[in-house]
C-alpha cells in the first residue's frame, strides 16, 4: 500500500447484484453473499467517514457518501468539499482516495463487483495475527496499465482473507504487487446496516485500531 494505507485497488464494476439466479458458486461470492451481497439492489447509497491513525497522535479522516443509483460520490476531507459523477470520462485525484477508502471498508461486495482477478483457497491455516484455524483465500489482481479498464489505479495487487466457517473475514493481508511479504489486519466490530454488513475496524499486530469507519449510514 502507498505509505502502507492506499490498498491498491482495482476499479469496481459499479452494478449493484446480479441476479440470483447467476450467482456463481465460488468462494469469493460466498463472501460476499455472507455480507449481503444478495440484498445490495435494496441500497441506494452508503455514507462513512474513513479514519486512519497516522500516528501515535495524528488521525486523518475522509467523508464519503456514495450515491449507487445516481452513480456519484461527495468528498469531505481537511482540503476541499465536492461531488462528482463516477461516469465522468476525467475523475478527479480524490476518486483513487474513494477506491482505497471502499476497499476497506466493502472487500467482501468487490470480490462480488470485480471481474479481474484469479483466486486461489487452503484450508486450515492459522491468521497470522491471532492464529486462529481459517480458509485462506489468497485474491491475485491482474497486472497491466494502471487506470486502464479492469485494472484500477495500481494493478498486480494480492491480498490473503482469511475466513471463519461462515466466510467471514478474520483478517487480511496486503500484498503489493503479490509480493512474498506484506502486513496484516484484523477485521473487527461487524454490524448490519439495513440490508448489509459492514466491518467498522481494522486492528494490526499490535492491538491497535488502525483503520476504522464512522458516521455509517446505509439507506
Amino acid at each position: 500500500m502507498k505509505n502502507f494505507l492506499c490498498a491498491l485497488l482495482v476499479v469496481c464494476a459499479l452494478q449493484a447484484c446480479q441476479p440470483k439466479e447467476t450467482i456463481p458458486d465460488t468462494l469469493p461470492m460466498k463472501v460476499a453473499m455472507a455480507y449481503g451481497f444478495d440484498k445490495f439492489d435494496e441500497v441506494n447509497s452508503i455514507a462513512y467517514t474513513w479514519n486512519v491513525q497516522r500516528d501515535s497522535v495524528n488521525v486523518l479522516s475522509r467523508d464519503w457518501k456514495w450515491n449507487i443509483k445516481d452513480n456519484t460520490v461527495y468528498y469531505s476531507g481537511t482540503d476541499t468539499t465536492f461531488t462528482y459523477s463516477l461516469a465522468s470520462d476525467s475523475l478527479p485525484d480524490k476518486d483513487s482516495g474513494f477506491v482505497n477508502d471502499k476497499y476497506w471498508f466493502m472487500m467482501p461486495f468487490q470480490l462480488a463487483w470485480d471481474t479481474g482477478y484469479t483466486y486461489e483457497t487452503e484450508e486450515n491455516i492459522p491468521t497470522p495475527i491471532k492464529g486462529t484455524n481459517s480458509t485462506k483465500l489468497t485474491i491475485r489482481y491482474g497486472s497491466g496499465e494502471a487506470k486502464s479498464p479492469g485494472m484500477g489505479y495500481t494493478p498486480g495487487d494480492a491480498y490473503d482473507l482469511y475466513l471463519d466457517e461462515n466466510h467471514k473475514i478474520l483478517e487480511w493481508t496486503f500484498r503489493r504487487g503479490n509480493g512474498a511479504e506484506g502486513r496484516t489486519w484484523t477485521w473487527e466490530n461487524e454490524e448490519k446496516f439495513g440490508p448489509i454488513t459492514l466491518v467498522k475496524d481494522h486492528m494490526g499486530p499490535d492491538g491497535n485500531r488502525f483503520i476504522w469507519f464512522t458516521n455509517i449510514s446505509v439507506n
